[in-house]
C-alpha cells in the first residue's frame, strides 16, 4: 500500500482542539481537506504528520506551538488612537478589524482592549503559541 510523500496530494479528515480539549476546527461536515503535502498550505507540524500515513489510517497529532502557529509575537500588540478609526466603527473587545500596510496588504487584527482614546489591537494568530491536537483521517492519495 503507498504511503504519503511530499508532492502528493491528499485528501484527510481532521479535528483541531487545543490541549484543554476544545475544538476549534474540524472538516467532519465537510468534504475533507485536499493539499499537497510539502507545499506549505498547512501549519508544518501537520505537514509533517501526513508523511507515511496510508489511506484510511487514522492517528493524532500533538502540534507543538513551534510547529503551529508560532509564538506570540508582542510587537504586534499595539495601542491605536480611536481617532484613527472610521466613525462608524464602535470598537469592542473580541471585535475582528481589518488594517492595510502602506504596500495595500491586509492584516487581520482583534481588539483586546478598550480604552477612552485608544483601542488596543493584536495582529497574532488566535491560535499563536498554543500547542494544538489534531484528529486525522487520511481518506485519498491522488
Amino acid at each position: 500500500m503507498s504511503k504519503v510523500k511530499n508532492n502528493d496530494t491528499v485528501k484527510v479528515h481532521y479535528t483541531g482542539k487545543l490541549t484543554s480539549g476544545e475544538v476549534f476546527d474540524s472538516s467532519k461536515d465537510r468534504e475533507p481537506l485536499e493539499i499537497t503535502v510539502g507545499q506549505g498550505q498547512l501549519i508544518p507540524g501537520f505537514e509533517n504528520g501526513l508523511i507515511d500515513m496510508e489511506e484510511n489510517e487514522k492517528k493524532t497529532l500533538n502540534i507543538p506551538s513551534s510547529e503551529a502557529y508560532g509564538d506570540v509575537r508582542k510587537e504586534l500588540v499595539q495601542e491605536v488612537p480611536k481617532s484613527q478609526l472610521p466613525e462608524e466603527i464602535k470598537p469592542e473587545v473580541g471585535m475582528p478589524l481589518v488594517s492595510k500596510t502602506p504596500q495595500g496588504q491586509e492584516i487581520q487584527l482583534v481588539v483586546t482592549e478598550v480604552k477612552d482614546e485608544a483601542i488596543t489591537v493584536d495582529a497574532n494568530h488566535p491560535l499563536a503559541g498554543k500547542d494544538l491536537v489534531f484528529d486525522i483521517e487520511l481518506v485519498e492519495i491522488k
